[in-house]
């Protein structure tokens, strides 16, 4: 099997689009999971990998080669995943334990290659996974703000509100009162990297 690192796999609509785009080239995805595709194939020739790029890159996603990539790409998917998609993150979570055990690393050399080559913290890119995550769910309207903090894991709704006005320039409750998503609210795999 072969085994393709995909960066920018940020959602499960992005696991569809991949596993079209590697059909349409006749491979075939055994598994496809956030920022990895296992290919039943033994092999790929070096055509194939051409023609797997073209198709990746024409649709905002790109293979990753190399190692420190991959361990980039999979500490972002980790974030992505336990922000985006899960119901309630625990307040006592502790990311330098998911992400060291979950990636086989030292969560100090995760975090010191991280800001060398994104430019930012692991804690800014968890933050700003959560602002977003924040914006969603105060356009669902189906959650108040007390709800929206204890789901994200905030300690208070002070917290919330003073870390969201830090990166949006805006409180929640005036993001709210705009109601101009388009505005607002930008894809996760497109979310600014420095503060």
């Amino acid at each position: 099997m072969v085994t393709l690192h995909i960066k920018n796999m940020v959602c499960d609509r992005c696991k569809l689009v991949v596993t079209q785009e590697l059909t349409k080239l006749g491979l075939h995805p055994a598994k496809v999971t956030l920022g990895e595709v296992e290919l039943r194939e033994e092999s790929l020739t070096k055509e194939q990998q051409d023609a797997v790029d073209g198709a990746l890159t024409a649709v905002g996603f790109a293979r990753i080669d190399d190692r420190k990539g991959r361990l980039i790409e999979s500490i972002k998917n980790i974030i992505i995943e336990r922000i985006h998609h899960v119901d309630t993150i625990d307040r006592k979570f502790n990311w330098s334990d998911i992400l060291a055990e979950a990636l086989h690393h030292d969560y100090n050399s995760l975090s010191s290659l991280f800001s060398s080559v994104e430019g930012t913290t692991i804690e800014q890119y968890i933050i700003r996974q959560k602002i977003e995550r924040a914006k969603e769910l105060l356009f669902y309207d189906e959650l108040n703000l007390s709800e929206i903090a204890h789901k994200l894991g905030y300690s208070s709704v002070a917290h919330l509100s003073a870390q969201f006005k830090k990166i949006t320039g805006l409180s929640p409750s005036e993001l709210k009162k705009s109601r101009k998503a388009e505005d607002v609210r930008t894809p996760i795999d497109s979310l600014p990297l420095k503060t």
